[in-house]
């Protein structure tokens, strides 16, 4: 994959950093960890500018966590609920851990919103219960601007600092990514097997 995106961007430049970084928060297995540093590696080769470089990055990462955002907000939180109910012990939800977590956010969620933009494998999610709490589109897009532009400069420079060695952040982000998923699927099969009927809503 790190061959595909070094030659999307040596070949497309902004259009294709702008494209990949979409992508990468629409699917999650495409890394903003090689996107952002080779991108950074690029620009100190002279060949991109760096702050052509961080707002290509940061839009498209911004229009992917929308789609995300703006799919929760159509499903709605009622929907939602209705969906878990008919998924069952596959769901592993209940409409107390709904409400429970529309409550929380509601409390939290523009905190929420900046650090999950911070956090690999959770960049993308965030965008998915912002959207069922209806947390105001201006107020999601402005906290996660905030920490996509953050998380963008700070691939990106370690890419200018990093030059040749620009792969060396992927070794160092990958183990903490894993370790997300790794938790997420540990609680999942722990919910699965300590699951309990929940009433139906209808």
């Amino acid at each position: 994959m790190s061959d595909w995106i070094i030659s999307t961007i040596e070949a497309t430049g902004y259009t294709g950093i702008f494209l990949l970084m979409v992508l990468e928060n629409v699917f999650p297995p495409i890394p903003s960890e090689l996107i952002m540093p080779f991108a950074g590696y690029v620009a100190a080769n002279g060949q991109l500018n760096i702050y052509g470089v961080l707002l290509a990055g940061t839009l498209g990462s911004l229009l992917g966590t929308s789609i995300w955002y703006f799919a929760a907000r159509l499903l709605g939180i009622h929907r939602f609920t209705w969906l878990c109910n008919r998924l069952g012990r596959v769901a592993t939800i209940s409409e107390d851990d709904i409400d429970q977590a529309v409550h929380w956010f509601n409390k939290y969620g523009p905190a929420a919103v900046f650090l999950g933009r911070l956090v690999p494998a959770i960049r993308t999610l965030i965008s998915v219960p912002a959207g069922l709490a209806a947390m105001p589109f201006g107020k999601f897009l402005l906290i996660s601007s905030a920490g996509t532009l953050l998380w963008t400069a700070l691939l990106t420079a370690a890419g200018l600092l990093l030059h040749e060695n620009y792969h060396a952040v992927e070794a160092w982000v990958d183990p903490v990514s894993t370790g997300v998923v790794v938790l997420a699927v540990v609680i999942y099969i722990y919910r699965f097997a300590t699951w309990k009927p929940i009433k139906d809503i209808g």
